[in-house]
């Protein structure tokens, strides 16, 4: 009798072990979702939510009171620890005024690149990433050079050395995992950047913005171009070639060179994967919602992309380029601003990232078919697992179906791993930013060292 109960007990421990990568992910998912939530305490409004609805979400995102970025929301101090050093200098951090006015017109500015060398320096990053990528990669990994070298060339005007993408890609890495929170921050790597660019301030081929110093200016082309450019185009290019290799029906016609199908392909997406998770904004003051109340000055508005780019739309988790085909809605009225909103800080590269990426995935799938079976999620911290194999090499040999099988099973064990990393990780950098205060101290005066 004994002995039958101890078979059933390992047989139920079993079971729980062998089944943890189909549950454990997302439960550690929405705990930490649920943590990250409640940061700004009452404070914080949901966005879709019971005081605002999706019918209003755009005017409530538009709306001329949303204005404040990072002052009076608890929340900043993670995102500005996140993305140290510099954060006071970064655009999308700055509260509105002259200094957010003369940064944002330098942005414009250094993006203000005509269409043909847009696409040939494309081409150029990309395909010097490509050499040598055959086999399993990680997409995200992939990509990061390309960019790091889009983003240098843009800036300097000439190509990037090897050891300045270096520097950029050890600095991009570093912020992606720390925000997936994958991994702890490693300062040293972030200020070697800082040093490198402001030596070659005198190199960049634009002015740039009046009323800084020497260092606020590197400190804005570090937080610009070197973080949040080359890690949001290594997601969003990683996204996208993710989505065609767990799509082969997809993949194919888009191999075909239709560009309108292919922008179908990157809105769908933009829609399905959005860069942003929240995008947090603080009332200067209140915003009258008729019937439904008032929001007061103060309150700190949590935007739910996901939650936006969902609603409206039939079957939403469905992977669907169709949405996107003429003859349907305009891109204006659907539940969809992969870009932000044009009268709220939208993202300075709407016009010039699309085209990029679009130039980027053209490039990969003229040298590879892709293929996963690993998991596709919104922040992809496992960024980007597949198989990149020559085009005409086919789809259906046994070897090409034990790699992408090898590639599921770990790819399910890596994540409950990763989890509760993640859980562990996360909630201490909660902490630490709380500790360091780096969004409240900076507004109150108190400039001390970030890690005093």
């Amino acid at each position: 009798m004994l002995t039958a109960v101890w078979v059933a007990l390992w047989a139920a421990a079993a079971v729980v072990v062998i089944s943890l990568p189909r549950w454990l992910p997302g439960r550690v998912v929405a705990l930490r979702g649920w943590v990250f939530t409640r940061i700004n305490g009452e404070e914080s409004i949901a966005v879709p939510g019971d005081l605002v609805g999706v019918d209003r979400f755009r005017e409530v995102y538009s709306h001329p009171a949303a204005s404040g970025r990072s002052e009076g929301a608890v929340l900043s101090d993670l995102f500005w620890y996140w993305l140290s050093p510099g954060p006071e200098m970064h655009q999308e951090h700055l509260e509105a005024g002259e200094r957010y006015d003369a940064v944002a017109m330098a942005t414009r500015r250094i993006l203000s690149l005509p269409r043909a060398q847009v696409e040939e320096l494309t081409r150029r990053c990309v395909g010097r990433a490509l050499e040598g990528g055959r086999g399993v990669v990680r997409l995200r990994d992939l990509m990061m050079p390309a960019w790091a070298e889009f983003a240098y060339e843009l800036v300097f005007g000439e190509p990037c050395p090897p050891h300045a993408r270096d520097l950029v890609v050890g600095n991009a890495d570093d912020v992606a995992t720390a925000l997936k929170c994958c991994g702890l921050r490693h300062m040293d790597r972030r200020d070697r950047l800082t040093a490198y660019l402001l030596e070659s301030l005198p190199r960049v081929r634009h002015e740039l913005p009046a009323g800084l110093t020497p260092r606020e200016q590197a400190l804005y082309l570090h937080g610009a171009f070197f973080t949040t450019a080359v890690v949001q185009m290594s997601e969003a290019t990683a996204h996208v070639l993710m989505a065609l290799a767990r799509h082969p029906d997809v993949q194919d016609r888009a191999r075909g060179g239709d560009d309108r199908y292919l922008d179908q392909v990157i809105a769908e997406t933009l829609r399905l994967y959005p860069l942003f998770g929240i995008a947090h904004r603080v009332t200067k003051g209140d915003i009258l919602l008729g019937e439904r109340g008032t929001i007061p000055a103060g309150s700190v508005l949590c935007f739910d992309y996901p939650a936006f780019h969902r609603a409206g739309f039939p079957d939403p988790e469905r992977f669907d380029p169709g949405r996107f085909a003429p003859g349907h809605a305009p891109l204006k009225e659907l539940n969809h601003i992969p870009f932000g909103m044009p009268a709220n800080r939208p993202c300075p590269a709407w016009r010039l990232a699309p085209l990029a990426m679009r130039v980027a995935v053209r490039e990969v799938l003229r040298a590879y078919a892709l293929g996963s079976t690993a998991a596709h999620t919104r922040s992809m911290p496992n960024r980007g697992p597949c198989l990149l194999t020559p085009p005409g090499a086919g789809r259906r040999g046994p070897g090409r179906r034990l790699t992408l099988l090898s590639m599921r099973l770990r790819d399910g064990w890596e994540d409950v791993w990763r989890s509760l990393v993640q859980l562990v990780l996360g909630t201490y950098m909660v902490w630490d930013a709380r500790r360091l205060r780096l969004c409240e101290r900076h507004f109150s005066g108190d400039a001390r060292p970030e890690g005093t």
